[in-house]
């Protein structure tokens, strides 16, 4: 049977509700990827080098490869990406930054420490090994080079793929598909009277991109219940569904009856936070539903409320953006909910933006992130929650 919904709603404190959004998904399946598309991405397992890195002695510097004392009569070159040839003793070759270093030779001479006259090599000898990479220098065939778990940097994907890795396993990417609710929508030009703008079409797909999430399909949806139920059941391959507006109680607020008739469950029904407290998140038979404030910032509290933990979980991260902060000025909060001001951080101390309003968009434009008060705010010089914004 569905679940009952009722008009009576019990905020869900804004810790506990984040905590509940961690733990409803489950990680998704992992699948291959090679390791430029992997960035971003959750390994699913240790990667391992395939090879040894350098693969052969490397010249690190351009000039001349020289076997023996010198002085060297030059008999050749190498060049990066061809074969070495054999030299005898005695005897040099002028080689490449990256070139493979002949067997014989044992010394990188460097451009400008030498000279070549007449077709022989004069320069003194600083050692053996000198400027030479030796195979294996930075790991070794079977090494493990980044462990499961690890978010695939860029730094991370040129290293897998210098070891000879062709593909790595990652966690698949949520995919996200967008009900859009407002019957009061423009999709372009100047807003009339009555009609506004729609502002998180645009950006909502950007947010999910930095939460790790991919934003599949998007859905412009009347504000009606048939409507939204037909827009739910035509959404439901992806990962996750994201609604915008319609979480209230007012008149054409209908996501609360659209989920009951689906038979989805709220997991949570509003959460003790201003801005963006009419939040919602639902269980639909393991699907989540993600119902986000049809106000510009409260709809962006929301998403990074709940959104943040939801999707770091399917995407096999753990943990919380959290980190300490202090308050340049003292700032206010309701006695028993929790507020998100939007602001910046400069050497660990936190400025609130203008324009806070949780229909605005200038503050959250001009700003990093969040500072979490806790209920009934913060004085000058305290230290808060800092809520990154991705």
């Amino acid at each position: 049977m569905p679940p009952t919904m009722t008009d009576v709603r019990t905020a869900t404190p804004w810790p506990r509700a984040r905590e509940v959004a961690r733990d409803l998904p489950r990680v998704l399946e992992p699948v291959p990827s090679s390791p430029g598309a992997a960035v971003e991405r959750v390994l699913a397992q240790p990667v391992t080098a395939r090879s040894d890195l350098p693969g052969f002695d490397t010249s690190s510097m351009d000039g001349w490869a020289v076997s023996g004392d010198g002085p060297w009569p030059v008999v050749g070159e190498v060049l990066a990406g061809s074969a070495p040839p054999a030299v005898a003793p005695g005897s040099a070759v002028v080689i490449a930054t990256g070139a493979a270093v002949p067997e014989s030779c044992d010394e990188i001479v460097r451009r400008e420490a030498g000279q070549v006259q007449n077709g022989v090599l004069y320069a003194e000898r600083v050692g053996s090994g000198h400027d030479i990479r030796p195979r294996g220098e930075e790991c070794r065939a079977g090494d493990v080079l980044v462990a499961a778990g690890a978010v695939v940097t860029p730094a991370v994907a040129g290293l897998v793929a210098a070891a000879g890795v062709d593909e790595v396993l990652v966690v698949a990417q949520p995919r996200v598909h967008l009900l859009l609710l407002g019957d009061e929508l423009l999709d372009a030009g100047i807003p009339t009277a009555g009609r506004v703008r729609d502002s998180l079409g645009p950006q909502l797909p950007g947010w999910v991109a930095r939460l790790g999430g991919r934003v599949t399909g998007v859905t412009r949806v009347p504000d009606t219940v048939a409507a939204l139920v037909a827009a739910l059941e035509d959404s439901r391959d992806c990962d996750v569904v994201m609604t915008t507006g319609g979480t209230a109680a007012g008149p054409v607020d209908c996501l609360h009856r659209a989920l009951a008739e689906v038979g989805a469950g709220l997991v949570v029904d509003s959460v003790a936070v201003r801005p963006g407290h009419p939040m919602m998140l639902a269980d639909w038979d393991g699907l989540p539903v993600l119902g986000l404030p049809g106000n510009p910032q409260s709809a962006v509290v929301a998403l990074m409320s709940l959104g943040e933990p939801l999707l770091s979980r399917m995407r096999g991260l753990g943990g919380s953006l959290l980190i300490p902060i202090t308050l340049t000025a003292a700032l206010a909060a309701p006695q028993t909910e929790h507020r998100l001001v939007l602001g910046r951080v400069d050497d660990g101390r936190f400025t609130a933006v203008s324009h806070l309003g949780s229909a605005m968009l200038r503050g959250l434009a001009a700003a990093q992130g969040f500072a979490v008060l806790p209920p009934g705010g913060a004085e000058a010089g305290a230290l808060v929650d800092w809520l990154p914004l991705p």
